[in-house]
């Protein structure tokens, strides 16, 4: 899959905000649609002058950065652009099997207990137009669409549980699940293919209510298409 022109992950931006928020959240977005590189040194001056401000703001905002975990800063330098650590893509797949499983439970739970199908049904609608755009994004070669598609497919199955605990911490490894998916979809269009055959088993898990079935496929899902980045 290629990546369109003019189409990058977006990371929401408050009207008028400071220089400082506009450098980080620029920086930002290169950083999830991988536009810029693991490995790779960011100048100061060059993100300054893309952007009509000066060095001080673009320094605060790769310092926060820094503070995240997406830049090492080096004095005079410039600021290296951390690679993915293996480790942590493990332990983000373990967390995310955990985290939808458990949500894919409750809902099933809920269904049980009001004897209503309604309950899955609802949910495997929403999860059949969300796959149905993402198909869409793929035939129009849209990385930045089928990512997003990507990550409202898993969301919406977190969203469904209705716990709101297991939302926020959804949120918090957002950022973290958009650079590994449009990392690991750049691979080729066959990664993307499978991701979208893999979405469909999903589904059919949800609406058969197999909680070990989900658990199974989707472990299976995260390590194939995040292989790269976990060897």
């Amino acid at each position: 899959m290629e990546e369109n022109e003019g189409h990058h992950v977006q990371v929401n931006q408050p009207a008028k905000q400071p220089a400082a928020q506009r450098a980080y959240h620029h920086v930002k977005s290169l950083l999830l649609d991988g536009a810029v590189e693991p490995g790779q040194m960011l100048s100061e001056g060059d993100i300054a002058a893309s952007l009509g401000i000066s060095r001080t703001p673009v320094r605060e905002a790769f310092t926060r950065l820094q503070s995240e975990g997406w830049l090492r800063l080096y004095p005079r330098r410039g600021a290296l652009v951390v690679p993915v650590d293996p480790n942590q893509t493990r332990d983000l797949v373990d967390a995310r099997v955990l985290l939808e499983s458990e949500s894919v439970r409750t809902v099933v739970d809920k269904a049980q207990a009001t004897d209503r199908i309604g309950v899955i049904q609802r949910v495997t609608d929403d999860l059949e137009n969300i796959l149905k755009q993402q198909r869409e994004a793929l035939d129009a070669q849209d990385l930045a669409a089928f990512s997003q598609a990507d990550l409202a497919f898993h969301r919406a199955i977190i969203e469904a549980s209705g716990n709101s605990i297991y939302a926020r911490f959804q949120d918090a490894i957002a950022d973290q699940e958009t650079r590994m998916s449009v990392r690991s979809l750049w691979r080729s269009p066959e990664a993307a293919r499978r991701v979208v055959s893999q979405h469909a088993e999903l589904l059919t898990a949800v609406g058969h209510k197999d909680v070990d079935a989900f658990r199974a496929t989707l472990r299976n899902h995260l390590m194939d298409i995040h292989s790269d980045l976990i060897t």
